[in-house]
């Protein structure tokens, strides 16, 4: 069963789902001659393998709020309890497995009950948490992450982000995107979407007097 919700993006008023399926496309590939060893590497979500949050981005192309809301009731309403559980499902016996599971939900318009929009920011930024361990580097078109930009620092659905840079002034260095107004923090857009969703890695990239608490408030609670 495929969601039907509409694929354009409001606030900008063109498709977003063929962006997800580009980058999802881009993923695979760079995953396509990983070893066992390389599979089992920590990625950037804490706890969690490469091959792990791979199979995360696999769960959530495949539920349907119907299936979202059945498994939230039986994980009795515990939302990371039925993370793990999807994610588990969606492993298989093998690194192989876990890949052609993935694949075969590249072109999936399917989602939980989220904004197309957080699905892709969740594409882009899940993507990074696996490259970025693995040393691989993906050149995005800047249009693919200003837009995801533009979406975490007015939201915190999902992952914390526009509170984490209240009262920060966030300036790209290579591209469009600016946000907010205070302490200056700046680097490429990619560098401050991963940061404005906690990845502190990121900080080491990024320029400004307001680094340093930006670099704070990705710390765990």
């Amino acid at each position: 069963m495929t969601e039907t919700a509409p694929e354009t993006d409001p606030r900008r008023g063109t498709g977003v789902w063929p962006l997800i399926h580009t980058e999802r496309a881009a993923l695979a590939a760079d995953l396509a001659n990983l070893t066992d060893e390389q599979w089992a590497t920590p990625s950037l979500c804490t706890g969690l393998t490469v091959r792990q949050v791979l199979a995360h981005l696999t769960a959530a192309a495949s539920l349907t709020p119907v299936r979202w809301l059945a498994g939230v009731i039986r994980c009795r309403f515990d939302f990371d309890k039925q993370v793990a559980m999807r994610l588990t499902e969606q492993m298989g016996a093998t690194p192989a497995d876990t890949l052609e599971r993935f694949r075969r939900v590249v072109t999936s318009t399917t989602k939980p009950p989220l904004p197309t929009t957080a699905m892709f920011g969740e594409t882009i930024v899940h993507g990074e948490d696996i490259r970025r361990p693995l040393g691989i580097r993906r050149a995005y078109p800047i249009e693919t992450l200003t837009r995801v930009a533009e979406y975490y620092q007015s939201s915190d659905l999902v992952v914390l982000a526009k509170g984490r840079i209240r009262g920060l002034r966030l300036v790209a260095a290579d591209g469009p995107f600016t946000a907010g107004s205070g302490p200056l923090v700046s680097g490429t857009t990619l560098a401050l979407t991963m940061a404005m969703t906690g990845r502190t890695t990121y900080c080491d990239e990024l320029e400004g007097d307001g680094v340093a608490i930006l670099r704070d408030r990705c710390r765990p609670a």
